[in-house]
């Protein structure tokens, strides 16, 4: 199911995308909430099209392009990013409207060639600080490497002060509104933030450069509009003053407690564990993967100090849904946490030894030995549970003086 509905972004500039309400997982994370692929026509002597959409949206773009203008009629194609969900649907579009150019990136050029083999098509790389004319409007670009493919660049229209932003300032979330000021805020925000701590968190330091990168060439923007989700009309800004936050990882009190669990045994050492953070002040969350995705678990971590994981042991490991946040989490590469781990186990108890393990991986400071108890834990087992709920509160506290 789709919605075809163009809207005007701005005179002459139309949002022609498509939405996916059925969408439910992007490698890995959880759309719940569906999303957006977003496309941009602007009417002018140059008519340009900005992205395509995700290949069985393609009818959608193309229904929407007609109720604008003939296809035909359209004469630049910009590429700003060649992943799939935004260029799927290239070839069919290039069949039909046959542009003159298509503007893209060094390395844009050379992912279009190596997805779709298309030695013939009309590229025109550019390269940051270039502008092209449309005829009343300039359209500057930006290259954004590696936010978060190496392809990766912005397009700003300077008359329109629009920022279009590829899948910088995005969000998973598919709704019949198109800008952020028609929406509840704090949603809003929340899927910005699911967004960024899930693609973009292990590039945060290139995020860093690019938005001093922005700053210094004075752009004004009035409205940025991203490859995914809403479109920032009212307060634009706002979005990029979070990016700065999230980029620098700054963290607050908070931990979390993440864990798996068997028989429950590991569940009651969780929240022992809970008590005595609680007890110091500290806020938590108490996340059990059994109810709790990895990419939701993932976006609690951004703005957290703590990080401490639990598992039994199972077949001298850990439970299945733990390694595989590790292994998601590793991949993010978070910066700046304190850690610790434990788990209960039968007989062999190698679990925290790997937990810790891969906490030292992940560079998080493992500011205690852990906790390993064998079956259901005892009172003495409890107590050694929030003791290490002190212990790292007090280190929090340690690190944030």
């Amino acid at each position: 199911m789709t919605l075809r509905t163009i809207t005007e972004v701005k005179k002459g500039i139309n949002w022609v995308g498509a939405v996916d309400w059925t969408v439910r997982d992007f490698h890995g994370y959880s759309t719940y909430k569906g999303t957006t692929y977003n496309s941009f026509l602007v009417l002018d002597e140059k008519v340009t099209l900005f992205d395509t959409v995700k290949k069985p949206f393609k009818m959608d773009l193309i229904h929407n392009l007609y109720k604008v203008i003939d296809p035909k009629k359209i004469d630049y194609l910009v590429v700003n990013h060649v992943e799939p969900d935004h260029s799927g649907s290239i070839p069919e579009i290039v069949e039909l409207i046959q542009p003159e150019k298509i503007f893209c990136s060094s390395r844009g050029k050379k992912a279009l060639l190596d997805h779709y083999h298309r030695e013939d098509w009309p590229y025109e790389v550019v390269e940051t600080g270039q502008e092209i004319s449309l005829g009343k409007r300039t359209v500057q670009f930006i290259e954004t490497r590696m936010v978060h493919w190496p392809d990766s660049m912005f397009s700003y229209i300077k008359e329109d002060e629009l920022l279009i932003s590829s899948d910088g300032f995005g969000q998973h979330w598919a709704t019949s509104e198109r800008f952020n000021d028609e929406v509840d805020q704090s949603e809003l925000m929340a899927h910005a933030a699911k967004y960024y701590a899930n693609i973009l968190l292990p590039y945060s330091a290139l995020i860093q450069k690019l938005i001093a990168n922005v700053q210094k060439m004075d752009l004004k923007i009035s409205m940025i509009a991203p490859d995914h989700g809403l479109i920032w009309r009212q307060n634009p800004l706002q979005i990029i003053q979070a990016y700065d936050e999230w980029s620098r990882q700054i963290s607050r009190q908070k931990a979390l407690i993440i864990y798996d669990t068997m028989w429950h045994s590991t569940e009651m050492m969780a929240k022992a564990i809970a008590d005595g953070l609680a007890e110091n002040g500290v806020s938590i969350k108490l996340l059990d993967l059994a109810v709790n995705h990895r990419s939701d678990v993932i976006t609690e971590l951004l703005d957290a100090k703590a990080v401490i994981v639990g598992s039994p042991t199972l077949n001298n490991g850990i439970l299945p849904r733990m390694a595989d946040l590790l292994c998601y989490m590793k991949g993010l590469r978070p910066l700046g946490k304190i850690g610790a781990a434990f788990g209960s186990y039968g007989w062999s108890g190698e679990s925290v030894k790997l937990l810790t393990k891969s906490l030292e991986e992940m560079k998080v400071k493992v500011v205690h030995p852990g906790v390993s108890l064998q079956f259901v834990p005892d009172h003495a087992g409890l107590k050694q549970c929030v003791d290490l709920g002190r212990d790292i509160a007090k280190a929090m506290k340690e690190e944030a003086e």
